[in-house]
């Protein structure tokens, strides 16, 4: 056999762990009740790029069945974590976290686009088939027996994973209530917020502060700044789903429309008026809560300014 013969070029630079059962037992992981390998180890073991060996999958969709070959979701790969310490895995959650923040950067979502997939033993074994060169057969016989020992190993030692499962709950779920906690001592932090000075140069700080009193939010947020410019969209971001945004501003202001499109496109609704009624700066949070500003939010801890808030006791109108 030869590498003419097989899907794609085989990658000699990648970097290759020798192929002893010990080291190809560290890469199976339990998904869904079924010992599997993700598609990036595979493809490592395999002398391949990863997404070589998913293009054969996706040529070959009738021969990798859910029960060969399946993606995985966010929360399950959150749950691996707690299952190895392989570096093979943190590169992929590394990469995963990557892929994730360029996708917010380049405004193209929120959520990661592609989600790795796993192979279990008979995946695995139908991949080999395809694969059609020497290194794929050798190293198929190891990762076969690998997956048989690691199935000895899982029924000799039952119980004590099972309540190592049990662990893994609990400590996701005392991570849900920290959350829960820390969020509300967040609120409470604002809600005690009466007044606050920043100095010049305390920019950090002052840009905070603005981030909390949007995340506080959970209606309608009104802006009224003459000299606003497109870092208010950054800021707008962090606010809760279907928080109706108004600004109103000057025509001097340096926000392009194109900028409100794309914004809205992602976060909606952001709405923006012109007038030259206002001097001063304000923030309005759900029609309860204003707070006065002592510069423009584009100028933030640049000088010393003071944040005023107010209890509005009859809302404002619409």
């Amino acid at each position: 056999m030869n590498e003419e013969n097989s899907i794609a070029p085989i990658n000699k630079e990648l970097n290759i762990i020798p192929y002893e059962i010990e080291n190809i037992k560290n890469l199976i992981y339990t998904i869904r009740g079924k010992q599997v390998m993700l598609d990036s180890d595979v493809a490592m073991l395999y002398h391949y790029e990863t997404k070589y060996i998913n293009l054969a999958v996706r040529r070959n969709k009738d021969r990798f069945p859910e029960n060969f070959c399946f993606q995985l979701t966010e929360k399950e790969i959150e749950r691996l974590k707690w299952q190895t310490t392989t570096s093979s895995l943190e590169n992929e959650i590394k990469s995963l976290r990557l892929q994730s923040a360029t996708l917010k950067k380049n405004g193209r979502g929120q959520h990661r686009k592609y989600m790795p997939y796993v192979f279990t033993e008979q995946g695995i074994a139908m991949l080999s088939g395809l694969l059609k060169n020497e290194i794929a057969v050798n190293v198929s016989i190891n990762i076969m027996n690998a997956f048989v020992e690691m199935r000895k190993f899982i029924v000799a030692n039952g119980t004590i994973f099972e309540r190592l499962t049990n662990v893994e709950i609990k400590l996701l779920e005392q991570d849900k209530k920290f959350d829960i906690v820390f969020d509300e001592l967040q609120k409470d932090k604002i809600e005690e917020f009466k007044e606050k000075v920043f100095f010049n140069g305390q920019i950090y700080d002052a840009y905070s502060l603005i981030i909390d009193l949007i995340k506080t939010a959970q209606n309608k947020i009104l802006i009224i700044d003459n000299y606003i410019d497109d870092s208010i969209l950054k800021m707008l971001s962090k606010k809760n789903k279907n928080v109706e945004v108004v600004i109103l501003t000057s025509q001097k202001s340096n926000i392009e429309r194109l900028d409100i499109k794309k914004f809205n496109t992602q976060y909606p609704t952001l709405k923006v008026a012109y007038t030259n009624k206002f001097h001063d700066r304000f923030i309005v949070i759900d029609s309860k809560n204003l707070y006065h500003i002592g510069a423009s939010l584009k100028d933030l801890g640049k000088s010393v300014l003071l944040f005023l808030k107010w209890k509005i006791l009859h809302g404002l109108k619409n």
